[in-house]
Protein backbone atom coordinates (compact mmCIF):
# COMPACT_ATOMS: atom_id res chain seq x y z
CA UNK A 1 0.00 0.00 0.00
CA UNK A 2 2.78 2.45 0.90
CA UNK A 3 3.97 4.82 -1.83
CA UNK A 4 1.38 3.59 -4.32
CA UNK A 5 1.10 6.31 -6.96
CA UNK A 6 -2.59 5.50 -7.48
CA UNK A 7 -3.46 5.42 -3.79
CA UNK A 8 -6.61 7.53 -4.30
CA UNK A 9 -7.81 5.79 -7.46
CA UNK A 10 -11.49 5.01 -6.78
CA UNK A 11 -11.33 1.49 -8.20
CA UNK A 12 -8.30 0.68 -6.03
CA UNK A 13 -9.93 2.16 -2.95
CA UNK A 14 -13.13 0.22 -3.56
CA UNK A 15 -11.26 -3.08 -3.83
CA UNK A 16 -9.05 -2.26 -0.86
CA UNK A 17 -11.83 -1.37 1.57
CA UNK A 18 -14.20 -4.12 0.46
CA UNK A 19 -11.43 -6.65 1.01
CA UNK A 20 -10.64 -5.11 4.39
CA UNK A 21 -14.29 -5.33 5.43
CA UNK A 22 -15.53 -8.56 3.93
CA UNK A 23 -12.37 -10.66 4.01
CA UNK A 24 -10.27 -9.44 6.90
CA UNK A 25 -12.61 -7.78 9.38
CA UNK A 26 -15.55 -10.16 8.99
CA UNK A 27 -13.27 -13.20 9.03
CA UNK A 28 -11.55 -12.09 12.24
CA UNK A 29 -14.71 -11.25 14.17
CA UNK A 30 -16.75 -14.24 13.05
CA UNK A 31 -13.81 -16.48 13.96
CA UNK A 32 -12.86 -14.93 17.30
CA UNK A 33 -15.28 -12.28 18.52
CA UNK A 34 -18.91 -13.33 18.29
CA UNK A 35 -20.16 -15.18 21.35
CA UNK A 36 -22.88 -17.41 19.94
CA UNK A 37 -23.09 -19.30 23.23
CA UNK A 38 -23.94 -16.48 25.62
CA UNK A 39 -24.70 -13.61 23.24
CA UNK A 40 -22.93 -10.44 22.28
CA UNK A 41 -19.27 -10.25 21.41
CA UNK A 42 -16.00 -11.00 23.15
CA UNK A 43 -13.91 -7.90 22.57
CA UNK A 44 -11.21 -8.22 25.24
CA UNK A 45 -8.97 -9.84 22.65
CA UNK A 46 -5.30 -9.94 21.83
CA UNK A 47 -4.39 -8.99 18.29
CA UNK A 48 -4.22 -12.66 17.26
CA UNK A 49 -7.79 -13.25 18.42
CA UNK A 50 -7.02 -15.04 21.68
CA UNK A 51 -9.02 -13.84 24.69
CA UNK A 52 -7.48 -11.60 27.30
CA UNK A 53 -10.68 -11.57 29.37
CA UNK A 54 -14.33 -12.63 29.16
CA UNK A 55 -15.54 -9.22 30.34
CA UNK A 56 -18.07 -7.52 28.09
CA UNK A 57 -18.15 -3.74 27.91
CA UNK A 58 -21.55 -2.39 26.91
CA UNK A 59 -19.74 0.21 24.82
CA UNK A 60 -18.31 -2.56 22.61
CA UNK A 61 -21.53 -4.60 22.50
CA UNK A 62 -23.53 -1.62 21.24
CA UNK A 63 -20.87 -0.67 18.73
CA UNK A 64 -21.03 -4.19 17.32
CA UNK A 65 -24.77 -3.72 16.77
CA UNK A 66 -24.05 -0.64 14.68
CA UNK A 67 -21.26 -2.30 12.71
CA UNK A 68 -23.05 -5.50 11.77
CA UNK A 69 -26.31 -3.64 11.06
CA UNK A 70 -24.48 -1.12 8.88
CA UNK A 71 -22.70 -3.90 7.00
CA UNK A 72 -26.15 -5.31 6.23
CA UNK A 73 -27.79 -1.96 5.44
CA UNK A 74 -24.99 -0.29 3.52
CA UNK A 75 -22.64 -2.90 2.05
CA UNK A 76 -24.11 -6.38 1.57
CA UNK A 77 -27.45 -7.79 2.70
CA UNK A 78 -26.00 -10.95 4.16
CA UNK A 79 -28.24 -12.72 6.71
CA UNK A 80 -25.11 -13.48 8.72
CA UNK A 81 -24.53 -9.79 9.39
CA UNK A 82 -28.08 -9.38 10.63
CA UNK A 83 -27.76 -12.51 12.75
CA UNK A 84 -24.61 -11.11 14.38
CA UNK A 85 -26.31 -7.78 15.09
CA UNK A 86 -29.34 -9.53 16.58
CA UNK A 87 -27.04 -11.63 18.77
CA UNK A 88 -25.69 -8.47 20.38
CA UNK A 89 -29.11 -6.81 20.61
CA UNK A 90 -30.54 -9.80 22.49
CA UNK A 91 -27.61 -9.82 24.92
CA UNK A 92 -27.92 -6.11 25.61
CA UNK A 93 -31.68 -6.22 26.15
CA UNK A 94 -31.36 -9.20 28.47
CA UNK A 95 -28.49 -7.94 30.62
CA UNK A 96 -27.36 -4.40 29.82
CA UNK A 97 -29.61 -2.17 31.96
CA UNK A 98 -29.85 -1.54 35.66
CA UNK A 99 -33.27 -1.38 37.44
CA UNK A 100 -33.57 2.34 36.55
CA UNK A 101 -33.07 1.58 32.86
CA UNK A 102 -29.54 2.99 32.68
CA UNK A 103 -26.99 1.09 30.62
CA UNK A 104 -24.23 -0.49 32.66
CA UNK A 105 -20.57 -0.20 31.81
CA UNK A 106 -19.26 -3.76 32.10
CA UNK A 107 -20.60 -7.32 32.46
CA UNK A 108 -19.13 -10.78 32.65
CA UNK A 109 -19.50 -13.23 29.78
CA UNK A 110 -22.97 -14.38 30.88
CA UNK A 111 -24.22 -10.84 31.53
CA UNK A 112 -23.80 -10.40 35.29
CA UNK A 113 -23.02 -6.76 36.02
CA UNK A 114 -19.45 -5.99 37.07
CA UNK A 115 -19.65 -2.20 36.85
CA UNK A 116 -22.82 -0.14 36.71
CA UNK A 117 -23.84 2.95 34.71
CA UNK A 118 -20.58 4.91 34.83
CA UNK A 119 -20.42 5.96 31.16
CA UNK A 120 -23.00 7.91 29.20
CA UNK A 121 -21.13 6.79 26.09
CA UNK A 122 -22.47 3.27 26.59
CA UNK A 123 -25.99 4.71 26.39
CA UNK A 124 -25.10 6.78 23.32
CA UNK A 125 -23.72 3.78 21.48
CA UNK A 126 -26.87 1.82 22.29
CA UNK A 127 -28.90 4.59 20.63
CA UNK A 128 -26.53 4.62 17.65
CA UNK A 129 -26.55 0.85 17.26
CA UNK A 130 -30.25 0.29 17.82
CA UNK A 131 -31.13 3.06 15.37
CA UNK A 132 -29.11 1.34 12.65
CA UNK A 133 -30.55 -2.04 13.65
CA UNK A 134 -34.08 -0.67 13.30
CA UNK A 135 -33.27 0.43 9.75
CA UNK A 136 -32.30 -3.16 8.97
CA UNK A 137 -35.16 -4.95 10.71
CA UNK A 138 -38.02 -2.57 11.44
CA UNK A 139 -37.86 -3.81 15.04
CA UNK A 140 -40.12 -1.31 16.83
CA UNK A 141 -38.98 -2.41 20.27
CA UNK A 142 -35.36 -1.66 19.40
CA UNK A 143 -36.35 1.80 18.19
CA UNK A 144 -38.42 2.43 21.32
CA UNK A 145 -35.41 1.50 23.48
CA UNK A 146 -33.21 3.83 21.45
CA UNK A 147 -35.62 6.74 21.89
CA UNK A 148 -36.13 6.08 25.59
CA UNK A 149 -32.39 5.88 26.12
CA UNK A 150 -31.83 9.08 24.17
CA UNK A 151 -34.34 10.96 26.31
CA UNK A 152 -32.58 9.83 29.45
CA UNK A 153 -29.18 10.84 28.06
CA UNK A 154 -30.20 14.32 26.97
CA UNK A 155 -31.65 15.13 30.38
CA UNK A 156 -28.83 13.53 32.40
CA UNK A 157 -26.02 15.46 30.71
CA UNK A 158 -27.62 18.77 31.76
CA UNK A 159 -27.69 17.93 35.47
CA UNK A 160 -25.06 19.73 37.59
CA UNK A 161 -23.66 16.53 39.09
CA UNK A 162 -23.20 14.76 35.75
CA UNK A 163 -19.85 12.97 35.60
CA UNK A 164 -20.52 9.55 34.01
CA UNK A 165 -17.97 9.66 31.19
CA UNK A 166 -15.89 6.53 31.91
CA UNK A 167 -13.22 5.52 31.14
CA UNK A 168 -12.34 9.08 32.20
CA UNK A 169 -14.94 10.43 34.68
CA UNK A 170 -15.75 14.10 34.24
CA UNK A 171 -14.42 16.24 37.12
CA UNK A 172 -16.79 18.52 39.00
CA UNK A 173 -17.40 21.87 37.33
CA UNK A 174 -16.34 20.77 33.86
CA UNK A 175 -17.85 19.93 30.49
CA UNK A 176 -16.15 17.81 27.86
CA UNK A 177 -16.14 17.93 24.09
CA UNK A 178 -16.88 14.19 23.88
CA UNK A 179 -20.53 14.48 24.95
CA UNK A 180 -21.83 17.06 22.42
CA UNK A 181 -19.51 15.50 19.86
CA UNK A 182 -21.02 12.02 20.04
CA UNK A 183 -24.53 13.43 20.40
CA UNK A 184 -24.09 15.38 17.15
CA UNK A 185 -23.70 12.13 15.22
CA UNK A 186 -26.07 10.00 17.31
CA UNK A 187 -28.87 12.58 17.15
CA UNK A 188 -28.31 13.24 13.45
CA UNK A 189 -28.61 9.52 12.71
CA UNK A 190 -31.63 9.04 14.98
CA UNK A 191 -33.33 12.04 13.38
CA UNK A 192 -32.93 10.44 9.95
CA UNK A 193 -34.23 7.11 11.25
CA UNK A 194 -37.35 8.68 12.74
CA UNK A 195 -37.92 11.84 10.63
CA UNK A 196 -38.49 13.63 13.96
CA UNK A 197 -38.25 17.44 13.79
CA UNK A 198 -37.43 17.74 17.51
CA UNK A 199 -34.44 15.46 17.01
CA UNK A 200 -33.38 17.55 14.01
CA UNK A 201 -33.32 20.62 16.24
CA UNK A 202 -31.34 18.81 18.93
CA UNK A 203 -28.77 17.65 16.37
CA UNK A 204 -28.25 21.31 15.45
CA UNK A 205 -27.96 22.20 19.13
CA UNK A 206 -25.24 19.65 19.89
CA UNK A 207 -23.27 20.55 16.77
CA UNK A 208 -23.61 24.18 17.80
CA UNK A 209 -22.14 23.47 21.21
CA UNK A 210 -19.09 21.97 19.56
CA UNK A 211 -18.65 24.80 17.06
CA UNK A 212 -19.60 27.71 19.35
CA UNK A 213 -17.77 26.63 22.48
CA UNK A 214 -15.20 23.86 22.21
CA UNK A 215 -13.90 25.17 18.90
CA UNK A 216 -11.53 28.07 19.59
CA UNK A 217 -10.82 29.56 16.14
CA UNK A 218 -8.34 32.13 17.45
CA UNK A 219 -6.20 29.25 18.74
CA UNK A 220 -6.99 26.93 15.82
CA UNK A 221 -8.01 24.13 18.16
CA UNK A 222 -10.91 22.13 19.56
CA UNK A 223 -10.43 21.92 23.32
CA UNK A 224 -11.47 18.76 25.14
CA UNK A 225 -12.47 20.40 28.44
CA UNK A 226 -14.20 23.65 29.44
CA UNK A 227 -15.90 24.86 32.61
CA UNK A 228 -19.62 24.30 33.13
CA UNK A 229 -20.25 27.79 31.73
CA UNK A 230 -18.00 27.08 28.72
CA UNK A 231 -15.01 29.11 29.90
CA UNK A 232 -11.46 27.98 29.28
CA UNK A 233 -9.69 26.12 32.07
CA UNK A 234 -6.06 26.32 33.23
CA UNK A 235 -3.59 23.59 32.24
CA UNK A 236 -3.46 20.67 32.02
CA UNK A 237 -7.20 20.04 31.42
CA UNK A 238 -7.67 23.38 29.69
CA UNK A 239 -4.87 22.89 27.17
CA UNK A 240 -5.54 19.23 26.37
CA UNK A 241 -6.33 18.30 22.77
CA UNK A 242 -7.07 14.98 21.05
CA UNK A 243 -6.46 15.42 17.31
CA UNK A 244 -8.41 12.27 16.42
CA UNK A 245 -11.42 13.45 18.44
CA UNK A 246 -11.39 16.78 16.63
CA UNK A 247 -11.12 15.09 13.23
CA UNK A 248 -13.97 12.71 14.04
CA UNK A 249 -16.07 15.53 15.49
CA UNK A 250 -15.65 17.60 12.35
CA UNK A 251 -16.91 14.89 10.03
CA UNK A 252 -19.89 14.50 12.36
CA UNK A 253 -20.56 18.20 11.86
CA UNK A 254 -19.99 17.85 8.11
CA UNK A 255 -22.58 15.05 7.91
CA UNK A 256 -25.18 17.29 9.52
CA UNK A 257 -24.19 20.39 7.55
CA UNK A 258 -24.34 18.41 4.30
CA UNK A 259 -27.96 17.53 5.02
CA UNK A 260 -28.67 21.20 5.70
CA UNK A 261 -26.89 22.39 2.55
CA UNK A 262 -24.77 24.54 4.86
CA UNK A 263 -21.54 25.15 2.92
CA UNK A 264 -20.08 27.76 5.33
CA UNK A 265 -20.19 25.22 8.17
CA UNK A 266 -18.78 22.51 5.91
CA UNK A 267 -15.87 24.75 4.94
CA UNK A 268 -15.19 25.70 8.55
CA UNK A 269 -15.33 22.07 9.69
CA UNK A 270 -12.93 20.96 6.96
CA UNK A 271 -10.52 23.71 7.91
CA UNK A 272 -10.68 22.70 11.57
CA UNK A 273 -9.99 19.11 10.52
CA UNK A 274 -6.93 20.30 8.64
CA UNK A 275 -5.65 22.22 11.68
CA UNK A 276 -5.72 19.03 13.74
CA UNK A 277 -4.05 16.92 11.09
CA UNK A 278 -1.24 19.44 10.99
CA UNK A 279 -1.08 19.81 14.76
CA UNK A 280 -1.36 16.09 15.51
CA UNK A 281 1.08 14.68 12.95
CA UNK A 282 4.33 13.33 14.39
CA UNK A 283 7.02 14.98 12.30
CA UNK A 284 9.70 12.60 13.55
CA UNK A 285 8.11 9.16 13.31
CA UNK A 286 4.92 9.80 11.36
CA UNK A 287 1.38 8.99 12.39
CA UNK A 288 -1.12 10.93 14.49
CA UNK A 289 -0.50 11.42 18.20
CA UNK A 290 -3.31 10.25 20.48
CA UNK A 291 -3.23 13.53 22.40
CA UNK A 292 -1.12 16.59 23.10
CA UNK A 293 -0.97 19.80 25.09
CA UNK A 294 -1.21 22.97 23.03
CA UNK A 295 1.12 24.86 25.37
CA UNK A 296 3.73 22.13 25.60
CA UNK A 297 2.84 20.89 29.08
CA UNK A 298 2.73 17.22 29.98
CA UNK A 299 -0.57 16.00 28.44
CA UNK A 300 -3.56 15.57 30.72
CA UNK A 301 -3.98 11.84 30.07
CA UNK A 302 -1.41 9.04 29.79
CA UNK A 303 -0.30 7.39 26.54
CA UNK A 304 -0.63 10.62 24.59
CA UNK A 305 2.42 9.79 22.50
CA UNK A 306 0.96 6.47 21.37
CA UNK A 307 -0.27 5.82 17.85
CA UNK A 308 -3.62 4.08 18.15
CA UNK A 309 -5.81 2.94 15.30
CA UNK A 310 -8.89 5.06 15.68
CA UNK A 311 -7.53 8.60 14.97
CA UNK A 312 -6.04 7.22 11.76
CA UNK A 313 -9.27 5.55 10.64
CA UNK A 314 -11.21 8.75 11.37
CA UNK A 315 -8.68 10.70 9.31
CA UNK A 316 -8.90 8.27 6.39
CA UNK A 317 -12.63 8.86 6.05
CA UNK A 318 -12.58 12.50 7.15
CA UNK A 319 -10.03 13.61 4.57
CA UNK A 320 -11.87 11.88 1.71
CA UNK A 321 -15.14 13.45 2.89
CA UNK A 322 -13.51 16.88 3.06
CA UNK A 323 -12.35 16.49 -0.52
CA UNK A 324 -15.74 15.22 -1.67
CA UNK A 325 -17.57 18.19 -0.17
CA UNK A 326 -15.11 20.99 -1.01
CA UNK A 327 -12.88 19.63 -3.83
CA UNK A 328 -9.90 21.14 -2.02
CA UNK A 329 -6.72 19.22 -2.92
CA UNK A 330 -5.37 19.08 0.62
CA UNK A 331 -7.98 16.44 1.46
CA UNK A 332 -6.47 13.94 -0.97
CA UNK A 333 -2.92 14.94 -0.02
CA UNK A 334 -3.61 14.28 3.66
CA UNK A 335 -5.45 11.07 2.85
CA UNK A 336 -2.33 9.81 1.06
CA UNK A 337 -0.09 10.82 3.97
CA UNK A 338 -2.25 9.13 6.61
CA UNK A 339 -2.99 6.07 4.45
CA UNK A 340 0.66 5.42 3.62
CA UNK A 341 1.56 5.43 7.32
CA UNK A 342 -1.51 3.60 8.61
CA UNK A 343 -1.56 0.83 6.00
CA UNK A 344 2.15 0.26 6.59
CA UNK A 345 1.95 0.03 10.39
CA UNK A 346 -1.50 -1.16 11.54
CA UNK A 347 -2.43 -4.32 9.58
CA UNK A 348 -1.56 -7.46 11.55
CA UNK A 349 0.28 -9.89 9.23
CA UNK A 350 -1.36 -13.03 10.64
CA UNK A 351 -5.00 -11.89 10.54
CA UNK A 352 -5.23 -8.88 8.22
CA UNK A 353 -7.27 -7.06 10.90
CA UNK A 354 -5.65 -3.92 12.25
CA UNK A 355 -3.65 -3.68 15.42
CA UNK A 356 -5.13 -1.15 17.81
CA UNK A 357 -2.10 0.16 19.69
CA UNK A 358 1.42 1.12 18.61
CA UNK A 359 4.27 2.93 20.30
CA UNK A 360 5.21 6.38 19.11
CA UNK A 361 7.78 4.78 16.83
CA UNK A 362 5.11 2.55 15.27
CA UNK A 363 5.93 -0.81 16.85
CA UNK A 364 3.20 -3.04 18.37
CA UNK A 365 2.51 -2.72 22.09
CA UNK A 366 0.25 -4.58 24.52
CA UNK A 367 -0.12 -1.60 26.88
CA UNK A 368 -3.76 -0.83 27.59
CA UNK A 369 -4.95 2.56 26.34
CA UNK A 370 -8.30 3.60 27.88
CA UNK A 371 -10.04 0.20 27.62
CA UNK A 372 -8.67 -3.36 27.38
CA UNK A 373 -10.70 -4.06 24.27
CA UNK A 374 -10.30 -4.66 20.57
CA UNK A 375 -13.38 -2.91 19.28
CA UNK A 376 -15.20 -3.89 16.08
CA UNK A 377 -16.05 -0.30 15.27
CA UNK A 378 -13.76 2.53 14.13
CA UNK A 379 -12.04 0.58 11.37
CA UNK A 380 -15.16 -1.02 9.84
CA UNK A 381 -17.16 2.20 10.21
CA UNK A 382 -14.49 4.12 8.29
CA UNK A 383 -14.40 1.44 5.60
CA UNK A 384 -18.20 1.39 5.30
CA UNK A 385 -18.38 5.17 5.00
CA UNK A 386 -15.52 5.29 2.48
CA UNK A 387 -17.29 2.72 0.32
CA UNK A 388 -20.50 4.76 0.48
CA UNK A 389 -18.55 7.87 -0.50
CA UNK A 390 -17.06 6.04 -3.49
CA UNK A 391 -20.54 4.85 -4.47
CA UNK A 392 -21.77 8.47 -4.47
CA UNK A 393 -18.77 9.53 -6.52
CA UNK A 394 -19.37 6.80 -9.08
CA UNK A 395 -23.08 7.66 -9.33
CA UNK A 396 -22.29 11.36 -9.77
CA UNK A 397 -19.69 10.73 -12.47
CA UNK A 398 -21.93 8.26 -14.26
CA UNK A 399 -24.83 10.70 -14.31
CA UNK A 400 -22.61 13.52 -15.57
CA UNK A 401 -21.10 11.32 -18.27
CA UNK A 402 -24.60 10.82 -19.66
CA UNK A 403 -25.35 14.53 -19.55
CA UNK A 404 -27.85 14.18 -16.73
CA UNK A 405 -28.35 16.62 -13.92
CA UNK A 406 -27.15 15.01 -10.68
CA UNK A 407 -26.88 15.86 -7.05
CA UNK A 408 -24.67 14.19 -4.49
CA UNK A 409 -26.74 12.21 -2.00
CA UNK A 410 -26.89 14.17 1.22
CA UNK A 411 -27.90 11.45 3.66
CA UNK A 412 -25.15 10.02 5.87
CA UNK A 413 -26.89 6.64 5.78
Amino acid sequence: MANNKNITDPALLRRQYRELLLDRFVSFWFSHGIDWEHGGILSCLHEDGTRASDDKFTWSQARSVWTFSALYNRIERSPEFLRAAENSVRFLLAHGRDPQGRWVYRMDRKGAVIEGPTSIYADCFVVYGFSEYYRATGDEHALAVALETFERVRHRIEEPDFHETAPYPLPDGQRNHGVPMILTEVTNELAQTTANSCLEALADEYAGRVMRHFLRPERKVVLEFLSRNYKELPPPAGTFVMPGHAIESMWFVMHLARRRGDMPTIRLATEVMRWHLERGWDQEFGGIFLALDIEGHEPYLPHSEKKVWWPHTEALYGTLLAHELTAEPWGLAWYEKVANWAWTHFPAPTTGEWRQRLTREGTPTDEIVALPVKDPFHLPRAAILILQLLERKQAYESANSHGQQSTVRTSSA
